[in-house]
Order: structure tokens, then sequence, then C-alpha cells
């Protein structure tokens, strides 16, 4: 007969499951069913209340598990002297922990296992519990995980005061954030898919005092980046224990993640009491939601895979004279950004940061191939373990035609100047090289020597046609030293008997990015790019962004393309580890007289229009050991759609 009901609730179990199109609930049942167990032994004096009837249970392996209140706490089987939580121990008195071992303990054997326990030999009736550990063991552990939870709460208020959190500067300020499609080139950011507000999760139940790790489905309420604000299910329109977190983390699993991993799925604590079947609660609210792929936590794995490893070398533009290039070795790698180290660096302290897909590195070879100019290192041989970086690694260029009409040496532009990104000068090619690579320099501040040229692509979206400016209501910042103002291109191009460069040569193409006006995201601040900062989107001309550095002036924005690999979506430096940099208060402005800041304004202002030093100025910094860095065009991938750019012409 006991078989029989064995095989009748296996069938009963199987059902359920082909009906549950979740996939689920295979670990999760309610106290709906009858969990009542039977034991032949007496009750003892010490009565213990039973526990109420709307308390969650999870099935798991066959056996039901009744998750503790906090009150309850750990109990030992006096049959077989086993650990485990006492509420999942059987019989009102909580004194054994299976059916077995209850009913052993009043049969004839009970001398003889009591017996054989004191004497260090196994029970008869082997029993199945929670925890296997010593007693003394497990309510310590008990007690220090009771402890770290109170601790934890005590750290959190103090870090959310000190410490910056994007969800609450997102939240109290009602801030829109990118959507992580915009960044192609960060994880996850071409199979992003369909995430958005309402797909539901399986995460981490925090509102819980029980000492193992439990899980609660919660829903997407808001997205910001890879951040989310997630909300349990079955709180309706209580935001009380709302959360952020990253849903790329580790902890973030698709709805069925805890039935097919065995991990016991549990209400709130403050929510319990309000259903009696939270299987059927659960089944109406998610029937039609959408959840996370399957793979998700593998793609999220894959796309933080990079071919970028440590030993490689690389040619990268020279620090403190962007006309040429120099060797440099990969130091180490963070979420696709590289930390490079001037192989003539003997302390390694001399590097340079950028993104693997950034227009300043290339393959060894590369500067002879084109005609650039390259500092030979004075290191003979390459050191032992160093190699050279293939060169399909890199960021691909679109190949042009200079066969026909093409830019010339002395055709006038518009560009922005690398010494300071805030700016779009007047500018002039000052040479022609292969593969569709020009060097500009800014008009009325460059070196006699072409010590300050710099190089971009002809598709660089970082150089414009003569009139850009006007057209799109930008600040065009005249040669230094140039006095008839306003500006006038007209008159410009007949005094210098110079001729605009063909507007049919510039690249055209603006994809369909996505950011708009307001957005936040993280971005490098690419006059200290080893530094990663809060910022917002201000301005957007075609397929130029406008960077902000929150709690900065407006003079230390910088414009970059929209398909730029130094910006990134909210989250991703708490993803891949690296540091942010949080918003700058007044106070904290005025105080960093010696902060990397307070640095690059000195740079800012130093280099910023007319006010740009001279080439001998800028030797003497140089002497000083004052470094600048450049920023040469962002990533030239193909795009989509056009923009027409044209010239205003005057009589």
């Amino acid at each position: 007969m006991e078989n029989t009901k064995d095989l009748t609730e296996h069938s009963s179990r199987s059902e359920r499951k082909r009906r549950d199109s979740f996939g689920m609930f295979d670990g999760y049942d309610s106290c709906s069913e009858d969990t009542s167990s039977s034991s032949s032994s007496e009750e003892s004096e010490e009565e213990v209340a039973p526990l109420p009837s709307n308390l969650p249970i999870i099935k798991n392996n066959g056996q039901v598990y009744t998750y503790p209140d906090g009150k309850s706490g750990m109990a030992t089987c006096e049959m077989c002297g086993m650990v485990g939580v006492r509420d999942a121990f059987y019989s009102k008195t909580k004194r054994f922990c299976s059916v077995s071992c209850s009913r052993s303990y009043s049969s004839n054997s009970k001398k003889a296992s009591i017996l054989a326990r004191l004497q260090g030999k196994p029970p008869t009736k082997k029993a199945k519990v929670l925890q296997k550990q010593p007693l003394v063991a497990k309510l310590a552990a008990y007690a220090q995980y009771q402890a770290t939870l109170q601790n934890q709460a005590k750290t959190k208020s103090a870090v959310s005061m000190e410490g910056f959190s994007w969800g609450n500067y997102i939240s109290s300020n009602s801030f829109i954030a990118a959507p992580v499609t915009c960044f192609k080139h960060a994880p996850m950011g071409t199979c992003w898919g369909d995430i958005s507000e309402n797909v539901r999760v399986e995460v981490p139940n925090t509102d819980c005092s029980l000492p193992t790790k439990v899980f609660w489905i919660a829903g997407i309420v808001k997205l910001a980046g890879y951040n989310a604000l997630l909300r349990y299910e079955g709180f309706e329109n209580d935001s009380g224990l709302d959360f952020w977190c990253n849903i790329c983390g580790s902890d973030i699993h698709p709805v069925g993640w805890c039935a097919a991993s065995g991990k016991p799925l549990v209400p709130p604590r403050t929510i319990q009491h309000k259903y009696t079947n939270w299987k059927a609660f659960l089944v109406k609210r998610l029937t039609g939601a959408k959840t996370l792929p399957p793979d998700f936590s593998q793609k999220v794995s894959e796309s933080m895979q990079y071919p970028f490893k440590p030993c490689m070398r690389v040619e990268v533009v020279d620090k403190r004279h962007l006309c040429r290039t120099r060797v440099a070795v990969v130091e180490s790698v963070i979420g696709g950004r590289l930390r490079l180290v001037y192989e003539e660096s003997e302390d390694r302290t001399d590097d340079f940061w950028c993104h693997m897909h950034s227009p300043l590195i290339h393959h060894i070879g590369w500067s002879r191939s084109i005609g650039h100019r390259f500092k030979r290192s004075d290191i003979t041989k390459k050191q032992d373990g160093h190699f050279d970086t293939p060169p399909h690694l890199f960021a691909k260029v679109k190949e042009v035609d200079q066969s026909g009409e093409w830019f010339k040496e002395g055709m006038k532009l518009e560009a922005i100047d690398p010494l300071n990104l805030s700016t779009i000068c007047v500018a002039t090619i000052r040479k022609v090289l292969a593969d569709g690579f020009l060097m500009i320099g800014i008009d009325g501040s460059e070196a006699a020597d072409g010590s300050d040229w710099f190089c971009y692509h002809a598709t660089s979206p970082s150089i414009f046609p003569v009139g850009f400016c006007e057209i799109n209501m930008i600040e065009l910042t005249p040669p230094r030293g140039y006095t008839k103002l306003p500006f006038k291109w007209f008159d410009y191009l007949r005094e210098t008997g110079s001729i605009a460069a063909p507007v049919k040569l510039f690249n055209k193409d603006v994809p369909n990015h996505g950011f708009r006006v307001g957005m936040k995201l993280e971005a490098v601040d690419l006059m200290e790019p080893r530094l990663i900062c809060v910022a917002t989107v201000t301005r957007i001309i075609h397929r130029l962004l406008r960077i902000h550095f929150d709690g900065w002036e407006e003079e230390y924005d910088q414009w970059v393309d929209c398909e730029s690999p130094d910006l990134y979506p909210v989250g991703w430096c708490q993803l891949t580890g690296y540091q942010l940099q949080p918003p700058a208060s007044q106070s904290s402005r005025e105080s960093q007289s010696g902060s990397s800041k307070q640095k690059k304004k000195a740079k800012s202002q130093q280099y910023k229009g007319h006010k740009k030093m001279t080439t001998l100025q800028l030797k003497e910094e140089l002497i000083d050991g004052e470094d600048y860095n450049f920023l040469q065009g962002a990533s030239d991938q193909e795009s989509n759609g056009s923009a027409n750019f044209y010239i205003k012409q005057e009589p």
C-alpha cells in the first residue's frame, strides 16, 4: 500500500510538472498541501507550537523542508544524533529528524541504536537531514550569520551616505541611462535582446533570516544600463524593499533556474502572510511573463573574454609627441581596456590606457607600412615572454579609394583638438599617408617641425568639412592669433590662399545609435584616460556626442563619437571591477588641487582655444615631467543612415 501511495504521489507530481509552462515550480510547493508527519513516539512534556499553516515549504530531493521564521533555531535528533534546523524536524516536539528515527526510537531497537551512537558507530537507520555538522559548530555558524546580517545592515547605511550609488543617483534625480544596446563594444552590447521592464528573474531573498541562501522571484521596475531596479513578486505597488543590482551579476538567474538547480524559492518574510498558496499565486502572475534567456549567464561570460593578453606588443601613439608612435607592451586587461607600458620604461610606470578597439593602437609594423613617424626602441630584441599582437585583433578601418579625387596637403577642414577635446578647431592637412590616414595640424599653434601633428583616418568621425560647426551651431575655435572675428571661412580661405577639403570625402554615415540628450553613462576622461567618470550626454550632432562629466564645469566637456570604445553603460565599472569616479562636488573641486582632475583643469586651460601654449612652452612643460594625452577618432565601424554636410558660400 505504501509503495502504491508513493507511485500515486510521484505520478501526480509528474503531471503538475507537465502542466508547468515555466519549468520553475519543480522545486516549490505551498503549505496548503499535506505536510503532516505521524509519529508513534510519545510526545514529551515540552510542547512546541506548530508552525503557521501559511509558512511556505520547499520540496527538494523528495523531502519536505520547512524553513524557520527566525525564532526557532537548531535541534539534535534524539535517535541518530544528527543536527538540523529545528523546524525541519518531525513531530510537535521536534525531537527527531525523520519519521524513521521517530518510529525507531519507540521500537525494540531504541536501546541498541542509542548504544551504537554512544560507541561512535553509525545508526541502524540513516536519517536525511539538512545539515550534518557538529551541534556546537552549527550553532556558532548560525550565531555568526545573525551577527553578519546586523553588521551588513549598519554597513549599507554607512556606504550609501559616503559612497556613490548609481541606483540612488538615478532614482533621486529621475535620470535616464543610455541602454546597453548603444554600446556595441561593451559586454552584451550586441546580444542584450528584449531585456526591459517587467522581465522576471530569480534573485537572492534578502528579506529572510535563514542561515542559508534562498531565492525569490523579482520583476524589473526600471533599467539603467546594466543596473536594474527590482521588486520582489508579491509586493504589488509597495516599493519599500525595491533594490538595485547589476543584471549581469552572478546572483541573477532566469525563472526556472532554482528548480533546475535544486535551490529553494522562499517568499520574503514581509509578505509571507499574504497568500496561503504561493504556487498558485506565481502561476497566475508569471503566465505570459518574460524572463532572461536560459544561456544568459553564459553569454555574459563569453562577452567578457578578450583576445588581448598581457605581454603582447603593440604600436601606440607617443603621448609626449603626438606625431609618432612607440612600441608598448600590454600590462593588464580590464573589461577590454588595456594598460600599456612603453617598452623602454624600466620601472614600468610610463604607461597609457586605451580600449582594445581604440584607433590609437596598431600592430607592430603599422607605422612603417603607411609612412607614419615611429620612435625606434633602444631595446634591440624582444624581452622574454613578449610577443607581437596578431594584426587581425585590431579595429578595422574602412577601405578608401585614394586613386581618384582625394585629400591633399594644405587643404583646410575642421577637427576635434586632441589636446582640448571640448573644442573643434580650424585645421590643415599636413601630410597624406597610405591606407587613408592623414596627418593634421591645428592652425595657429603648430610646431615648425610638425611634432604636434596628429593622425586621423579619412573616415574618422573626428574630422569635418569646412562649415560643419556653423551649420550645426557649434562654436568653432579660430587659429591662435587670428584677429578678424567673428571668424568667416570664406575670408580665411582667401587670405591663406587655401582650399577646403571636398565635402564628399568625409564620413557621412550616421548610425541609429540610440543616444538621447540627458542620458547617463560612464565615460573615459580622455585627458586622463585611466579615469572613468559619471557622465551625461548633453548634445547630439549627427553621430557626435557632447559628453559632460557630472559635477564639473562645461569647459571639461569632450566631443566623442557615438561608437567610441571609451563610452560604457551604467554599471560597466561594477561589472568589470574598474573603479568609477563619482560626480565631483563643489567643495571637492576647490580642494583637489593636486588631484588628477586638477591636473586636467590646468591642461585644458592652457590648451583651450587661442590660449593654447606655444611649442616652446610645450617643450618646457615636457621637461618638467608633465605629460599630455591624445584622442584620435573613435571606432570607424560600418554604420547605417547618413547626414548631409555642405559649405555655406559667401560672396
